[in-house]
């Protein structure tokens, strides 16, 4: 299985060469529910992942973001417990009530689910640790990054790959 995944992975890179993931409908049925495979990003602590995901888009998008959640286990510091994706891109369009965000940070319409993909993948880069959605990570991340959660994101990586064409 171990060449079956390979194999899979370099098609997936293949048909996406830069971007490094490939998107689809879940059920051909449902427009508004995708799955999305995202490869670690090279040269990061990722790399080598295969990382599953589920974008559900609202019905009145693309005034509103979808939603995005990680079904594969991943170690994150913009990506709490739960697997749900936590980044400006994706946050509501308008003022920040917090003052921590631009509103062109957020949501606009403009954005696809390519645009969607690619700032995931460089927030995967490159963790945004002023806003953890996992304190938990964000603080490993700050503190221990070639220790603790390394240990932790090596340990998702392994687990991507077992798990990521059942």
């Amino acid at each position: 299985s171990g060449f079956l995944q390979s194999s899979v992975i370099l098609s997936l890179l293949n048909k996406n060469p830069v971007e490094g993931f490939s998107a689809g409908l879940i059920d051909d049925n449902d427009l508004y529910r995708w799955e999305v495979l995202i490869i670690g990003p090279p040269d990061t602590l990722y790399e080598g992942g295969v990382f599953k995901a589920h974008l559900t888009f609202p019905k009145d998008y693309p005034l509103r973001p979808p939603k995005m959640k990680f079904i594969t286990e991943i170690w994150h510091p913009n990506v709490d417990k739960n697997g749900d994706v936590c980044i400006s891109i994706l946050h509501e369009p308008g003022e920040d009530k917090y003052g921590y965000e631009k509103p062109e940070e957020r949501w606009l319409p403009i954005h696809t689910v390519e645009t969607i993909m690619i700032s995931v993948i460089s927030m995967l880069a490159d963790p945004n640790g002023d806003s953890p959605a996992n304190v938990d990570a964000a603080k490993e991340w700050r503190e221990d990054r070639n220790g603790e959660f390394k240990r932790k994101v090596a340990r998702c990586v392994r687990k991507s790959q077992e798990t990521a064409f059942e």
